[in-house]
């Protein structure tokens, strides 16, 4: 199927219909520009998904990234292997698919822009020089896929070894590990594979030197204290200063994505819990809405109430450690100790609720695993008596203490229009002055009923990404106060066939419903064919699950977007031309977890 082959429209066809929800402008937009030489693909989504001819790819990524209230963020970008799938009704033929999924603040609203690829050729140019952040999401496709983007700077494999053989996310590579040989390692195996990690100047484009003297090149990493997980940067130094970096993931690296393919919509919660393991059922809430939103399901107000309430102690718990650790990183020994001490009684709460502290992977499709217990009011009403007195003491002990201004201020320093273009969110991009957060600019879970504020910070460095954390605990505090003073009545999970099995007592009488309850249970639920996204502020940003379902028990693809991966990937634009002790600085205070990025 070659590309001349791939017709994505029909020209004696009618003229499609208008959709007249805002976030469809855009494909007007596009039609004036474009004419018809695309085609528009339904999801159950709320913003566009169309799919555009490879020739025309580049020409219609810039007209959206310059039109009038462009989409300035390319917020995710990955393939498809389609091979296997088998509900495409509307979709034009193709064996891989690549996608852009692009954001516009202006606007408010998204769009997804396909293209469709055959077996024979997968090659397709690189959209780097219309978004900087385009280069690793390009490595992983290839890493993953191998799809080729012509033209890339450094197109090579990223969370997985350069050795590695096949690209995992085919639906031809094998998800069990019952289906592979045991593994062994010998010492030619592992000398042989030490060697690979090798750094190699001149495979990045380095040089080892100029004309007067040599530069250094350090190893940090993969195990190094201040990388908050295995991760390694390479830096070229001229003396102290960085030269250029080269920041390398995949340490982490799991098959996240890979294990949505075997488990059932049910099976996987568990999965996002460990994605960032420091958000908790925070990291639940976009893959159970997404799961949600392809079912049709209507989740009830106390439900939602009550995953708001977790969203936001898990919050706090997360931004508590950051904190705790940029001042480690700075200098100061003592702070973190006694966020511990806080985190812990967070943890107590979470228990009692639970039954879990760390991974309670305690939300359902549909709601959540069991009601409030009894008694949950007076612990949270303890939590919320306690953490006032320490929110101040810690501001006056440490973020206002001059020796961790003078490290931190002006110190990995980016701007707001740099945060765009690497796809920064969450607290990195509102410590820029962008008034971007989810949970305002796209309520969900009921986020709209509540009273709070989105602090934002103006200089963009160390210092400023550390208070938006620190003024954030309050709001989530004020979110706390709210739901333990206004939690609806009324179930915690919903009425409908896909998230609950039938009532057990009518399995006793009614043989239908006794197969239902079997299948539901043993199998898990079949949820409609179509492709399902819902973004939520988790714990560090802006977070997605895109999920397509064919019909089955177990998702067909399972894409996650999380926020911490593009973070990483800024590290030379903000850091070269600094010193090594900037760089641990910066690490510090991006909020990073290895897991999140790796997936």
């Amino acid at each position: 199927m070659a590309e001349e082959s791939i017709v994505l429209h029909d020209a004696a066809s009618q003229s499609p219909a208008v959709d007249k929800r805002p976030a469809f402008a855009v494909v007007e937009e596009l039609r004036g520009k474009f004419g018809d030489s695309f085609r528009v693909q339904t999801t159950f989504e709320d913003f566009p998904t169309i799919w555009v001819e490879r020739s025309q790819l580049l020409d219609i990524l810039m007209f959206l990234r310059t039109v009038s209230r462009p989409y300035v963020m390319l917020f995710d970008l990955s393939a498809m292997d389609e091979r296997l799938r088998n509900h495409r009704e509307g979709l034009p033929p193709s064996d891989f698919t690549v996608f852009y999924h692009l954001l516009s603040l202006e606007r408010n609203t998204d769009i997804r822009v396909k293209v469709a690829l055959s077996e024979s050729d997968l090659n397709i140019p690189t959209a780097t020089r219309i978004w900087p952040n385009a280069n690793w999401y390009e490595r992983e496709a290839y890493d993953m896929f191998g799809i080729n983007f012509t033209g890339h700077p450094m197109l090579r494999r990223i969370l997985l070894p350069t050795y590695w053989e096949g690209h995992p996310l085919r639906k031809d590579y094998s998800a069990r590990a019952t289906e592979y040989t045991p593994y062994y390692l010998d010492k030619a195996k592992q000398d042989f594979e030490q060697e690979q990690l090798r750094f190699v100047p001149e495979d990045w484009g380095m040089k080892r030197g100029n004309r007067d003297e040599d530069f250094m090149f350090l190893n940090l990493g993969p195990n190094h204290p201040s990388a908050h997980g295995a991760f390694r940067v390479v830096l070229q130094l001229d003396g102290e200063e960085v030269v250029d970096s080269v920041p390398d993931i995949g340490y982490h690296h799991r098959g996240a994505e890979k294990m949505g393919e075997r488990q059932t919509w049910h099976s996987y919660i568990p999965y996002t819990d460990r994605v960032d393991y420091l958000g908790g059922v925070a990291q639940n809430m976009p893959y159970v809405m997404s799961v949600e939103k392809l079912a049709g399901i209507t989740v009830p107000d106390r439900a939602q109430v009550i995953r708001v309430m977790l969203s936001e102690f898990f919050r706090i718990n997360n931004h508590l450690l950051f904190i705790g650790t940029a001042i480690q990183d700075a200098g100061g020994m003592t702070p973190v100790f006694y966020m511990f001490t806080d985190r812990q009684k967070i943890y107590d709460v979470i228990e009692a609720i639970t039954g879990f502290r760390m991974h309670p992977a305690w939300f359902r499709i549909g709601g959540t695993a069991a009601d409030l217990p009894n008694g949950w009011q007076k612990l949270v009403r303890e939590f919320l008596d306690w953490m006032p007195s320490r929110l101040k003491e810690y501001k006056k002990a440490a973020l206002q203490n001059s020796v961790m201004i003078g490290r931190t201020r002006n110190v990995a320093q980016y701007d707001a229009k740099q945060a765009l273009a690497w796809g920064v969110t969450g607290t990195g991009l509102r410590a820029t002055g962008i008034d971007f957060d989810v949970r305002k600019a796209r309520p969900y879970s009921g986020y709209e009923n509540f009273e709070f504020e989105v602090p934002l910070c103006y200089h963009g460095d160390a210092y400023d990404r550390i208070l938006v954390h620190y003024e954030e605990i309050w709001q989530s505090m004020r979110i706390i106060e709210q739901c333990l003073n206004n939690m609806p009545s009324g179930p915690y999970k919903a009425d409908h066939p896909l998230a609950v099995p039938p009532p057990k007592d009518k399995t006793l009488h009614d043989i239908e419903t006794l197969i239902n309850h079997f299948l539901s249970v043993s199998w898990g639920p079949v949820m409609p064919a179509g492709e399902s996204t819902v973004m939520a502020e988790v714990v560090k940003g802006a977070s997605t699950y895109y999920l397509t379902s064919d019909k089955s028990t177990m998702s067909y693809r399972t894409r996650i977007r999380t926020p911490t991966f593009p973070h990483l990937q800024q590290i030379p634009s903000v850091i070269n031309g600094s010193l090594v002790s900037d760089l641990i600085i910066y690490l510090a205070t991006i909020d990073i977890v290895m897991a999140d990025v790796d997936r």
